[in-house]
């Protein structure tokens, strides 16, 4: 499963809902969080982050919200296969 982010390029942080963070916590090897930054002129950039979330959300929570920087450094290429 991949769930797919678009924002433009410098963004600071990212949202995921409830729902997706527990969906990656139950599902560590078949969720993908693709992050697409759109550039200028049209162009664009997408990064992959494995298993982008390490714990549920508190009850209550609705979102959660991630700096851009952080999950870009957890970002990796596609894998094959």
């Amino acid at each position: 499963f991949i769930r797919v982010k678009a924002c433009a390029k410098g963004a600071e942080n990212v949202s995921l809902t409830r729902n997706e963070v527990l969906f990656s916590l139950n599902n560590p090897e078949g969720y993908i969080l693709g992050l697409v930054e759109f550039l200028a002129a049209g162009d664009h950039d997408v990064h992959y982050v494995w298993q982008p979330t390490n714990r549920a959300p508190d009850f209550g929570v609705s979102r959660r919200t991630y700096s851009m920087n952080f999950l870009l450094s957890k970002a990796q290429p596609p894998r094959k296969g």
